[in-house]
């Protein structure tokens, strides 16, 4: 297995690495100064999954949303402070090359099973196999209900109860047409296969950006129950980028797995993130912060991490 080891930025034709800067100790979480990560539109962060944490030492799968054959599509990131971290590009098993991956989130009560979500509605279940090498597609299915026009950018699975619900949405675009966000109970067969329950549908409008709005360009639940949504603007390849936090409302799941969604009619912008497109938000485990990555197209893409999943 070919590694690359960086100490700030760096990326390859086929692999990806990502430099989470200091401040991931929960003892005094601070926001920490955007990194880099690549330099090209091959480079952005389309969605990520934090697969482990042990002190202040972080493993993440990160999705890239490229369209052509051989071109990465996942990869495994190590970082720990002090030392130099290391990306290592995860083969696609199983299957065709998917397209447009925008989403990752890890499979609640599983150690090394993920849903990885495409543009179109597509959720691939993923293994992750042979030592953090590769990745087993072992179920594609459409996500249920999708609408005329709909193009997600956000997918993340949450539990409660022993219960597990999933929530995707539909990123929306501009004044006239808002994010549709979708939730529902999720599990997985003994065959591998992904199942969808009965689906709650709400509309959301971003309380900011205002120009070439992306309402919901990721999604997360955090451990209290809380929806938090990213927001961006995408002027085109070149940007300029703008992207915000919100707090948009909660998600329930009860004790007999029942799902509850309910969006606020004017969420509660967290924090503004100028001159980056957030498409990726995960809370970090035992932690109140959550790591962010971006797509800036042509600039590539970054990462920081920022307290909002108290």
């Amino acid at each position: 297995m070919r590694k690359t080891v960086l100490t700030a930025i760096a990326a390859t034709g086929a692999g990806l690495a990502v430099v989470l800067s200091t401040g991931l100790s929960s003892a005094q979480p601070k926001a920490a100064p955007w990194q880099q990560v690549g330099g090209d539109i091959k480079s952005g962060i389309s969605g990520l999954a934090v697969t482990s944490r042990s002190g202040d030492a972080l493993h993440a799968l990160v999705v890239r949303d490229n369209k052509r054959p051989g071109e990465n599509r996942i990869a495994e990131v190590t970082y720990r402070p002090g030392q130099a971290a290391v990306a290592t590009p995860v083969t696609w098993q199983g299957g065709a090359e998917p397209i447009d991956l925008e989403a990752i989130d890890a499979v609640p009560g599983t150690s090394d099973e993920y849903v990885a979500v495409a543009s179109r509605g597509l959720a691939y279940h993923l293994k992750l196999m042979d030592a953090g090498e590769a990745v087993q597609v072992l179920d594609i299915a459409p996500l249920p209900a999708i609408g005329t026009g709909d193009d997600f950018e956000s997918f993340a699975l949450t539990s409660r109860h022993g219960k597990t619900a999933a929530i995707w949405a539909d990123r929306g675009a501009g004044a006239d047409r808002p994010a549709t966000l979708y939730a529902a109970p999720f599990s997985i067969n003994s065959y591998g296969e992904s199942k969808f329950g009965a689906v709650q549908k709400a509309t959301l409008r971003a309380p900011y950006p205002k120009e070439d709005v992306r309402h919901a360009s990721d999604i997360e639940v955090t451990k209290s129950g809380r929806l938090l949504v990213s927001s961006a603007s995408d002027a085109g390849d070149d940007g300029p980028f703008d992207s915000a936090v919100s707090d948009a409302g909660r998600l329930f799941v009860n004790s007999a797995g029942k799902v509850r969604l309910s969006v606020d009619k004017s969420p509660e912008l967290l924090k503004k993130f100028e001159g980056h497109k957030i498409e990726a938000l995960h809370c970090l485990p035992k932690s109140p912060l959550a790591a962010l990555g971006t797509d800036d197209e042509n600039a590539g893409g970054s990462v920081t991490t920022h307290r909002l999943c108290d």
